[in-house]
């Protein structure tokens, strides 16, 4: 096992800088998730721990070694990739031993290491099997279990299961967090599904145009975001955002008005102290709304469809043409209200300014 660290590396494609300067320690046996829309860099930063890609500055270091001019094999890392890359001709059994057998390792160690990964993945039975007989998660099964094999020192996933249907997903979900705290090895996943990230990590990273935007566990990004990008892109539904100014600013914190409904104001105990009439960003999620009466405001929205979940339902709403996604008990749901008074606690709001960084 193995912790890792990037110290400021950089990846440009020619003129276009993918990759702006990422530092990032990783501890030995923690399991990290990279997060974050399309197009941030998540995947061209593994690949390039991986060394399928070249770091245009900046250094990779895996226990303690800078591996930037090491090549792939010799990092001592395993990929598991969003396509399975299996080779169709063979059983699961030659899949999993081919890569053992191709650098010449012996034979007993190679049928011990794959009877060891056929255990911990439950596939014993598919041992004779060629991948076009496998369903979508078994397949995902034998290609984590050629990673295991190599018994690397970091294992690497790359949208491991973007593939999947939903059931499927949360399966293997489960699968692979009982598998790291098997294992206790380093792990880096890379995925652009929020869910999968709070659901998996030790600790997220979450990226956007190759930046790091912040990096922490996940229920402290979830309280404690950095910035309104991080605080939309963790949780599901997404925190909802509502234009506002300021409309005081005293000693017990500051005060801002709604520009859908002035009428609503809501006073936030924060240190920061913008100038009044400034435009700010109130951001609440869907499920911190509280009973009319019970906040320190009331919001009344216009209802527009709501989805009954049997334990909960989501009301989607909006006020003044702005949206806003409403988590209610299914006792209390909208049903046909064409209105919905909901309370605004303000301990539950947070406070963005016009860049979207977060006022404290």
């Amino acid at each position: 096992m193995a912790g890792l660290a990037l110290t400021n590396v950089i990846k440009r494609f020619g003129a276009l800088q993918v990759v702006h300067g990422a530092n990032l320690d990783i501890e030995d046996g923690e399991f990290v998730v990279f997060v974050g829309p399309s197009g941030c860099g998540k995947s061209t930063l593994l690949r390039m721990i991986a060394g399928l890609e070249d770091v245009s500055g900046g250094e990779i270091a895996i226990a303690g070694n800078v591996v930037n001019d090491v090549e792939p094999s010799e990092r001592h890392i395993a990929m598991v990739f969003q396509s399975y890359a299996l080779y169709p001709h063979m059983t699961v059994r030659k899949n999993l031993s081919f890569g053992l057998t191709m650098n010449g390792n012996p034979k007993a160690d190679t049928q011990r290491r794959v009877a060891h990964a056929a255990d911990i993945l439950q596939i014993n039975e598919l041992m004779d099997r060629r991948p076009g007989q496998l369903s979508g998660g078994q397949r995902q099964r034998v290609a984590i279990g050629r990673a295991i094999v190599r018994e690397p020192q970091v294992f690497l996933f790359d949208e491991p299961l973007s593939n999947l249907d939903a059931e499927l997903r949360v399966q293997m979900r489960v699968e692979i967090s009982k598998l790291h705290k098997q294992l206790g090895t380093t792990m880096i996943y890379v995925t652009h599904d929020q869910t999968e990230a709070m659901t998996l990590a030790d600790k997220i990273v979450v990226l956007r145009t190759g930046r790091i935007e912040q990096v922490g566990a996940p229920l402290d990004l979830y309280d404690d975001p950095a910035n309104q990008f991080v605080a939309g892109f963790i949780g599901s539904p997404k925190m909802n955002f509502l234009k506002a100014t300021i409309h005081a600013v005293g000693q017990e914190g500051v005060t801002a008005a709604l520009i859908a409904d002035p009428s609503v104001r809501l006073t936030l105990p924060i240190s920061s102290r913008p100038d009044i009439g400034s435009p700010v960003i109130l951001g609440i999620r869907p499920e911190h709304f509280s009973d009319a009466g019970t906040g320190e405001a009331d919001l009344t929205v216009a209802v527009h469809v709501a989805e009954h979940l049997g334990h909960t339902s989501y009301v989607y709403a909006g006020v003044s043409g702005e949206p806003l996604i409403i988590e209610r008990p299914e006792s209390r749901h909208a049903g046909d209200q064409k209105t919905l008074t909901v309370g605004l606690p303000a301990k539950r709001c947070f406070l963005f300014d016009a860049e979207g960084e977060r006022l404290r």
